[in-house]
């Protein structure tokens, strides 16, 4: 095979393990609850440790189709359902090699209220940085669409419109310019009289929140991000991060979580390194010498020509 198409094989591999580390993650309850507390107006004001029993089952990850039609699960072959009226018994979690190459939720969980009777849907994104090809609002907005459509035959039936439950996207975009956060909702402007139209204007939210490249010191603005921020960094160690972990925000730190940061890290050193080689054989191929691009590169003219001689295909 290529070299070049193996190494981005390999690379493309790596982003992938990392993502779905990533995911992973933040698919701890506990984290999910510092997110709750920030983003759902049910949930501030409280303890993530009192939020996080809310939580209903295991969070999905990456097994929840977003197309339409899909988003559901199927309970019975469609004519035993016509006489039961049970066709459908939740959400669509079947294997990610099922109709492989489907875009699916990140991260989708219930969460019960404090009343003890009514759920949230709440939908989890993770993006590396704000997407080129689209704008991610956008994107959102479908998502968040599509959890409330995806809801008929499954949390509510037939014209049962009021059983709508309250849906939540919160997306989490890494490498923005600035530590931000934003609460996209539904509104009403009476253009001609105050009728009060009954109905839900809460049903659809969406919450951006944009992390900066730099780690934002630890006060209660920016508590959450300095979170995300450490969980998420590609430049912190293992220990750096379970320290914050741990030390910072009272999150326990057993096995699990510090073999899944581990992971990450290492994951994330790999990246580098394939990025820094990627700009090491640029440059080579573009004539520099070894002694020029380590000094760009902030690397030992050892390491340099160690990176070339791996990367560059074999002459035979």
């Amino acid at each position: 095979m290529n070299v070049e198409i193996n190494n981005a094989i390999n690379a493309a591999d790596t982003e992938a393990q990392y993502d779905e580390k990533a995911k992973r993650l933040l698919s701890n309850k506990i984290i999910l609850a510092h997110i709750l507390v920030k983003a759902v107006d049910e949930f501030q004001g409280m303890t993530p440790e009192a939020v996080a029993p809310y939580i209903e089952g295991d969070p999905l990850i990456s097994v929840v189709p977003v197309e339409p039609g899909l988003t559901n699960a199927v309970a019975k072959p469609v004519a035993d359902s016509l006489k039961t009226g049970q066709r459908i018994i939740g959400l669509n979690t079947e294997n990610v090699e099922v109709n492989e190459g489907l875009v699916r939720f990140d991260i989708i969980f219930y969460v019960r209220m404090k009343d003890g009777i009514s759920q949230v849907i709440v939908n989890l994104e993770a993006q590396k940085d704000e997407p080129t090809s689209y704008h991610v609002l956008n994107r959102a907005v479908f998502y968040v669409s599509r959890l409330i459509s995806s809801q008929k035959e499954r949390d509510f039936v037939k014209t049962n419109y009021n059983d709508i439950r309250r849906v939540f996207s919160i997306w989490v975009c890494m490498n923005m310019t600035e530590n931000s956060m934003a609460y996209v909702h539904l509104s009403k402007d009476d253009l001609i009289g105050a009728y009060p139209w009954k109905g839900g204007l809460d049903l659809l939210n969406i919450v951006m929140i944009g992390i900066a490249d730099e780690l934002p010191e630890h006060d209660e603005k920016y508590e959450l991000h300095r979170l995300l921020s450490a969980l998420l960094s590609m430049e912190l160690s293992t220990d750096e991060k379970l320290g914050i972990i741990k030390n910072e925000y009272r999150i326990p730190v057993d096995d699990k979580l510090r073999k899944d940061v581990s992971a990450m890290c290492n994951l994330s050193q790999g990246i580098k390194d394939a990025e820094n080689a990627k700009i090491i054989m640029n440059m080579h191929k573009k004539g520099y010498t070894p002694e020029q691009i380590a000094e760009i590169v902030e690397k030992t003219i050892d390491e340099v020509e160690g990176v070339i001689r791996k990367k560059e295909p074999v002459l035979v």
